[in-house]
Order: C-alpha cells, then sequence, then structure tokens
C-alpha cells in the first residue's frame, strides 16, 4: 500500500497548514484543482496510485459510515415485520387490514416529507443531517414499546418514517460526491446491499430477543428497544466522523483533498454546491427521464415491501411456526446481500445497466408464478413447501433492482439540487409504493395472498416496459449531445473515462488535451446544460 503521506513520490508535510481545511476561495479561484465556475483549466497532478490511495481512504471512513447506517435503518424498518409474530397485533389490538395500515403509515410520512428532504440535503452540511435524522429515527423506535394502541403506534410510525425519509436521498448524494461514475454501483451495492444483512440480523434478533421471558416486557418490545437504542447511540459517532464534503475531509491531506476533486472530474456532475437552484428542479420535473425512473422506483418497491412487511407472514402461511419463519428468513438476506452486490459487480463491469435490469426480472417474475400457481391445500401445502419457499426466496432478485436504479439515476444527473430533486422523487416513488405494497395483501386474503401476487406479477411487467423505455430515451439523448458539442465546435464523440475502471490523467487523455474539455466539469450545471456530459444506459 502506498504510504498515505507522500504525494507523487514527495513527502507531504505534516503541519497544520497541510491538513487545513480547502477554503471556497480557493476552489472558486482554481487554488485547490478545480474551477468553481467550472471554466477553470488549472489541473492537478493525479496518478492510477494516488486515485486508487485516495479511494481506499474515502472507503474506509466515508463507505463505513454509509454501510452501517444503511443497515441500521432498515433493520429499524424489517424489525415490523417479525413484531407481528411475536405479538404486537395481538398487544396492540390491531384488528383487520391495521396491520396494513401500520405498516404504509412511515412510507406516508416520507412521501410527505421528499420535498422538505430535498432542500435539507443541498443547503444543510452532512455532517449535521446525518446524525439528527438518526437519532430522531432511533427514538421514534425506542419509543415503539411504549405504544399498545393502532393510533399511538401511527404516531410512532409516522415520525420514524419522517426521519428516514432523507435517507436514501442522502446517502446517494454522498456516494455521487466521492466516488467516479465507475465506482458508484459497487458503492451503493455495499450500503444498499445491508438490506441483505439487516434481512439476517433481524431473523436472529427476533429469535433470541424473543424467546426472552420477561414479566415486564413483551418479546417484540425488547426487540424494538434493543434496536432503538443501538441507533441513538449511533448519531454522535456519526457527527465525530462524517465529514460534509471533499474540501473539509479532514482524513485526507489538503494535497489529496485537490487530487480527490481532481479524479472526479469526469464525471461532468460537479462536487456539491449548498446553492439551491429552482431552475434544476424545474428541468427535473420537465425531464422525461424523471419519470421513467419514478415508475421503475415506483413498481419495484412495490414488490419489495412485499417481502419486508409480510415476508414472515407468508412464510408463517406456508405451514412453519414463528420460530422457524423468522430461521427461514436468514438464507433469504443471505441471497439478498450476495444478489445485491453480484449484480452492482456486472453492471460495472458490463456497463449495460438496462440489460443487467432485465436479465435480473426473470427470477423474480419466476418466483412470483411459484407462490402464485402451486396449490398450497392441505396435503398440497405439505407437497409443494420446498417449491413455494424456493419461489419466495427468489424475491431477493428485488433488492438487486433497486441498487442499479439508484447508481443508474446517480450516473445519468448532474447538478448538486437537480440530484438532490431527482433522489427525492426517487425516494417519493419507493415510499409510494411502500404505502401501496401492504394495502394489496389483505387479512381476508391470507395465507395465500393471491391477488396481491397477482397484482405484483403485472407491476414487474410493467417495470420491464419502462427500463426498454428509458434505454432507447438515453440513447436519443446521446444523441442530441453529440448535435450539441458539434454546433459548439466540439467533437460529436467523446470517450467517457469516469466510467474507466483506471484512472487517466488529464495529461493522458486525447480529448481533453486536444478539444479542451473537462473544463466544465465542476460548474453545478445539468446534464442537458453540460454539452460535454454523457448518458449511461
Amino acid at each position: 500500500m502506498a504510504d498515505d503521506h507522500k504525494i507523487d513520490g514527495q513527502a507531504a508535510p505534516n503541519g497544520d497548514e497541510e491538513n487545513a481545511e480547502i477554503s471556497a476561495t480557493e476552489i472558486e479561484h482554481g487554488d485547490a484543482g478545480v474551477g468553481g465556475d467550472g471554466h477553470d483549466d488549472q489541473r492537478v497532478t493525479l496518478t492510477e496510485e494516488d486515485n486508487k490511495r485516495i479511494r481506499r481512504k474515502t472507503d474506509r471512513v466515508i463507505l463505513t459510515i454509509l454501510v452501517w447506517v444503511y443497515f441500521l435503518q432498515i433493520l429499524d424498518k424489517t424489525i415490523l415485520g417479525y413484531s407481528a409474530i411475536f405479538g404486537l397485533r395481538e398487544d396492540a389490538n390491531l384488528e383487520g387490514n391495521q396491520y396494513s395500515v401500520v405498516g404504509s403509515i412511515a412510507p406516508i410520512a416520507q412521501l410527505a416529507w421528499q420535498p422538505f428532504s430535498s432542500i435539507l440535503i443541498v443547503k444543510v452540511p452532512h455532517r449535521i443531517l446525518m446524525p439528527v435524522l438518526v437519532l430522531g429515527w432511533g427514538i421514534a423506535q425506542a419509543c415503539t414499546p411504549a405504544c399498545r394502541s393502532f393510533r399511538s403506534l401511527l404516531v410512532d410510525r409516522f415520525f420514524l418514517g419522517l426521519f428516514e425519509a432523507g435517507c436514501l436521498p442522502l446517502f446517494s448524494i454522498i456516494t455521487s460526491q466521492w466516488y467516479r461514475r465507475s465506482e458508484q454501483p459497487v458503492r451503493v451495492a455495499a450500503w444498499y446491499g445491508t438490506n441483505g444483512l439487516a434481512t439476517i440480523v433481524a431473523a436472529l434478533l427476533s429469535y433470541g430477543l424473543g424467546s426472552i421471558k420477561s414479566p415486564i416486557l413483551a418479546p417484540w418490545q425488547i426487540i424494538f428497544l434493543c434496536t432503538g437504542l443501538v441507533t441513538i447511540a449511533t448519531a454522535p459517532f456519526i457527527y465525530w466522523k462524517l465529514d460534509s464534503d471533499i474540501p473539509s475531509a479532514r482524513f485526507l491531506t489538503k494535497t489529496e483533498r485537490a487530487q480527490a476533486l481532481e479524479r472526479l472530474r469526469a464525471n461532468q456532475t460537479g462536487v456539491g454546491s449548498q446553492n439551491l437552484k429552482w431552475s434544476q428542479v424545474l428541468e427535473a420535473f420537465l425531464d422525461v427521464k424523471t419519470y421513467l425512473f419514478i415508475a421503475m422506483s415506483l413498481a419495484n418497491n412495490l414488490g419489495a415491501q412485499v417481502t419486508n412487511t409480510f415476508g414472515p407472514l407468508i412464510l408463517s402461511g406456508l405451514g412453519f411456526d414463528k420460530y422457524k419463519t423468522t430461521l427461514l428468513n436468514i438464507p433469504f438476506g443471505a441471497i439478498q446481500y450476495v444478489i445485491i452486490l453480484a449484480v452492482a459487480w456486472a453492471a460495472a463491469k458490463l456497463r449495460w445497466k438496462s440489460i443487467t435490469l432485465l436479465a435480473i426480472l426473470v427470477p423474480i417474475l419466476a418466483g412470483l408464478v411459484l407462490l402464485y400457481a402451486m396449490p398450497r391445500g392441505e396435503g398440497g401445502q405439505a407437497q409443494n413447501t420446498p417449491a413455494l419457499l424456493a419461489g419466495y426466496y427468489l424475491l431477493a432478485f428485488i433488492f438487486g433492482c433497486n441498487t442499479l436504479i439508484v447508481a443508474w439515476i446517480l450516473a445519468n444527473t448532474a447538478g448538486q439540487t437537480k440530484k438532490a430533486a431527482m433522489m427525492s422523487l426517487y425516494n417519493a416513488a419507493s415510499s409510494a409504493g411502500n404505502i401501496i405494497g401492504p394495502l394489496l395483501f389483505t387479512a381476508a386474503d391470507a395465507p395465500s395472498y393471491l391477488p396481491g401476487l397477482r397484482s405484483t406479477l403485472v407491476v414487474f411487467i410493467a417495470m420491464g416496459v419502462a427500463i426498454l423505455l428509458q434505454a432507447a430515451n438515453l440513447r436519443l439523448l446521446n444523441r442530441r449531445q453529440a448535435r450539441l458539442r458539434v454546433a459548439h465546435g466540439k467533437p460529436a464523440r467523446l470517450h467517457d473515462r469516469s466510467m474507466d475502471h483506471e484512472y487517466v490523467a488529464a495529461s493522458e487523455d486525447e480529448d481533453s488535451t486536444r478539444n479542451g474539455t473537462g473544463n466544465q466539469a465542476f460548474a453545478d450545471l445539468t446534464d442537458r446544460e453540460n454539452d460535454e456530459f454523457i448518458y449511461v444506459y
């Protein structure tokens, strides 16, 4: 491993000046190696060895925080499904579809809060925003054991959803600000993949904590209290370790911060801005690809809610008791984790996110067909349990879709405000899917939930159509970009260095040196404003 204190073979000073924050003035005038106006062609020296070293240091700090916090968010959300089989519905006197409504109230809060989330993500430093969000939903989680009625559960889960609303958009923006486009799918998968790990841990925690016999607390109350307290304890740790952006990164030297910015030049998506630009919000709403991404998010998260909220109930409907039901979700979580990482790796290698997404729709559809078509009657249930269980496990591929959709949005959106708006719209669609999903699975349809499964099958077919339309749309946008470049005296075709697996220095980039491209990479332009932006399909 290269020495973290050597830059280009020279020892870096260890004094306060070397580790000082890059000032806004330096960025604005290009002294940090980037031009705040986007048209400064000053470049800093950066080799592939430097690139790898900075990426490793970023992974150790930024990615570690993202992985842990997102794991907690999914864990706190997943616990609700297990609490249902450990007495929550009975102790809270939930009747009819009230449990479905409790499962929907958190995403309702997320949906309502999305416009404010997009503003906060742009205006509030991430080092402040993330611990506040974590503390808020941790308190809500820890207060759940005190809820003994339908009304109190609604209030508590509403506040949990409200504080979780900014989590996915914030994490997506952070990933885009610290990593090259070729690195983003695997990094998104690293933190989003904790869906699988959280499923495993939630199953183990529920099995272990659910076995505790307490005269004071019911098993479901113990589960909620433990996970809530861990989340609360995490908030001050985040404030201590997280940095809001590259110019203020304490784990990098001053020279490394300039190099960390330079390595993102080829992204053409900017490196963050606290200026809220309403023109970029308008562009997001007028962009066709916005609505196709919304359609994908809505469809996929409607299906994901099937496993999050009703997964344990579907398994128990196959004839397993609550303890076996809990343990049978452990393989499901493991499959999720492996699939998310494998799909991200395949997309990074192949570069074709649309084809990868279409490929993983196949096992999802197969799983839904198995759950819908296999008989479950007396005798038939025992005979077909292995096939039904296999069908349920195939639904783990759903979580691989979300990873790619997020990475696809980040790769095709430039401009800080537009990115925040796009990710908030994505999360709003995700929340809408989470709201609709539980309502499709009514108590009257238990234990097979066939109408809900049939509706989910149709939704994923529609998602496949949206993916094909998006790929065609992005090809057309690239042709538009080529025409704009020719009109501006630039070559029609540019090589997208941000998707290369190895970093290429500006001095070795033929397009950059011959045509003077890359000088507006940090101007906080949107993808439609920057004629050098290349869409990825």
